[in-house]
């Protein structure tokens, strides 16, 4: 058991950095979209260079087309980053003294409603107003695989707690 919360300790750590990594850059990149603050456009205004904050040095390149800022670009970010957030709040449920807790299933409840309910509609949306290549549909499927495995595990969870519960009235 020591073993699974040293994994999960690593992992919800690791999930918290991608997720901060992905908002901050989702929050720098609207600041800087909005106020053209560190935007350098290329190729006859084809393109944008997002450059790294004081400098001239490119970080981020991206079509200078309103669908695929938005869409393409920011949807992403935004997404991601909410779901490194949401896997972290999961990885965090398996290091706990007590598995079994009311606040552990909303976590996991929150992660495969996200899982299931999101990625679909977005892309399906998104694929109106720019092309939208054959992998992210895959990675639309591999989303609501994780959200049906977390929805499965969230039962299992219920059940741990209503017969966790129900112990606890034994003793």
């Amino acid at each position: 058991m020591n073993q699974n919360k040293n994994i999960s300790k690593i992992l919800y750590y690791l999930c918290l950095i991608l997720s901060a990594g992905y908002l901050l850059t989702f929050l720098y990149s609207v600041f800087c979209l909005l106020t053209g603050f560190a935007v350098t456009p290329y190729k006859e205004d084809l393109y944008l260079h997002i450059n790294y904050p004081f400098t001239e040095q490119p970080f981020l390149n991206i079509e200078n087309n309103y669908s695929y800022i938005v869409l393409s670009f920011l949807m992403v970010l935004l997404t991601y980053g909410i779901f490194f957030w949401l896997s972290a709040k999961v990885f965090k449920v398996f290091f706990q003294s007590k598995l079994f807790t009311e606040e552990n299933i909303v976590h996991l409840k929150r992660f495969y409603s996200y899982n299931i309910f999101f990625p679909l509609p977005i892309v399906i949306i998104a694929s109106f107003f720019v092309e939208v290549e054959s992998f992210i549909w895959g990675l639309v499927f591999i989303h609501f695989m994780l959200g049906i495995f977390c929805f499965f595990l969230a039962n299992i969870f219920k059940q741990g707690l209503h017969l966790q519960n129900e112990q606890d009235l034994f003793i």
